[in-house]
């Protein structure tokens, strides 16, 4: 299948952006990540940094593997031992960051994700599949249950689900200064709209520029 995608990525009212972004391709395969630094502990730009580019890094040097649950927890524990290493290189740091990926291979995508940044799988009008956020309540509105964090390296436990692809479908991953921003059913409703990617994109950071009050970054991607 042939994939196409458009992405953004903004600091909107925050002074600096800690959300990180990559597109991979790969003979036969493409991976999506998305992960956001924590804004209530230091460095959390460097930790989403760290579990991306570890996350992708795996991806590339295990491209002769198949997609599988085992391989997304064996490249999280790669991501978890990533961060608590580059978090004691001058003293202990408290840092963290949710993630999300998407990882297409052939009319398979494998859908994983750690904390409240979210993957949507967009199907013939409807949301076929949606992430469920590990978010923790009883410690605040912006507290999550799980995530990659330096401290407690054992709370970074994805849930992971694969899915079979047909034409036409749409993935989108996203920060939650994404979804904050507006109401479900319109998001749901933008992201199917029968435009181009880019004019899509263009809608829903119009949004986010306008009701957005974190740092917001998106991936769009449309199954040929």
């Amino acid at each position: 299948m042939d994939i196409k995608f458009n992405t953004f990525c903004e600091a909107g009212i925050r002074r600096c952006n800690q959300d990180v972004w990559r597109v991979q391709e790969m003979l036969g395969r493409t991976l999506m990540v998305v992960c956001d630094g924590m804004g209530g502990h230091s460095m959390g730009d460097v930790a989403a940094e760290t579990v991306c580019n570890t996350v992708c890094r795996f991806w590339e040097e295990n491209s002769w593997c198949a997609d599988s649950v085992k391989k997304v927890f064996e490249a999280c524990a790669m991501a978890a031992d990533a961060l608590y290493a580059r978090s004691r290189v001058v003293r202990p740091i408290e840092m963290g960051t949710t993630f999300v990926m998407a990882s297409i291979e052939g009319d398979k995508v494998t859908i994983a994700h750690c904390g409240d940044s979210r993957c949507y799988l967009l199907r013939d009008g409807a949301v076929v599949h949606q992430t469920a956020d590990h978010a923790n309540p009883r410690l605040g509105p912006e507290a999550v249950s799980r995530c990659f964090f330096s401290f407690n390296p054992e709370v970074a436990v994805p849930d992971v689900v694969q899915l079979q692809l047909k034409e036409g479908d749409r993935i989108f991953l996203c920060t939650d200064g994404v979804y904050k921003s507006m109401a479900p059913e319109i998001l749901a409703a933008r992201l199917q709209d029968e435009k181009p990617l880019d004019a899509v994109v263009d809608v829903i950071k119009f949004m986010c520029e306008k009701f957005s009050t974190d740092n917001y970054t998106g991936i769009l991607a449309q199954v040929e």
